[in-house]
């Protein structure tokens, strides 16, 4: 708790100001570390969070543990839950993490008679017990963490839509290589009109001229 009010800032420098959310990364973060018998925050790439929502949390988790998404060491499956799942990379041992189920009640006993409950909350968060605070369970991932993490510099080229795949995301299917997009739908649909043609229409405009 020596470094809370020093990743409370750090974290809060992302933002106009700091908020629960925020409050509650850093607390996780500091939480994870220590179940796994790690220090924090990190440089190096031992730690991987795997965070179950984005946003304001995912920064107080940055800061407190110095994993990140441009660093490979965070990775969002958003379920829309405050909750994160911390990694040793070296023993593949993990952590999942999220609030104790009456948290925002109970919050009022430490926010120092604050009755509104957006600052009640940001005040406790900082102060409750670990205990009051949060739940910690040893989970095991389903996917190995090699798998997740990746080798890095591998490059394939999709068969469908003809654009590159990095870090091994491709999918065989019947001997061909498919991007997830052409795998399984994409987030997104192409609006075809003038400079934006799908695949089949490029080559097929390749070849006319």
């Amino acid at each position: 708790m020596r470094n809370l009010k020093a990743l409370l800032e750090a974290s809060a420098a992302r933002h106009a100001r700091l908020c629960p959310r925020q409050v509650l990364g850093v607390r996780f973060g500091l939480a994870g570390a220590s179940a796994l018998g790690l220090e924090a925050p990190r440089q190096d790439k031992r730690l991987l969070a795997i965070i179950e929502t984005d946003g304001c949390f995912a920064d107080g988790i940055e800061a407190a543990t110095g994993c990140s998404v441009g660093h490979r060491t965070m990775r969002i499956e958003d379920y829309g839950k405050i909750a994160v799942t911390f990694v040793d990379t070296r023993t593949e041992r993990a952590v999942r993490i999220a609030p104790c189920q009456d948290v925002r009640q109970h919050a009022l006993s430490y926010s120092g008679g604050e009755s509104r409950a957006y600052l009640a909350q940001l005040r406790a968060y900082q102060h409750m017990p670990e205990d009051e605070l949060l739940v910690v369970q040893e989970v095991r991932l389903t996917v190995p963490v090699k798998k997740l993490v990746s080798r890095p510099r591998i490059r394939v080229t999709c068969d469908e839509c003809g654009e590159e795949i990095i870090n091994e995301r491709e999918v065989p299917r019947e001997g061909r290589i498919l991007c997830r997009a052409c795998s399984a739908g994409a987030y997104y649909a192409i609006v075809p009109g003038e400079g934006a043609f799908p695949h089949s229409q490029r080559e097929a405009m390749s070849k006319e001229s």
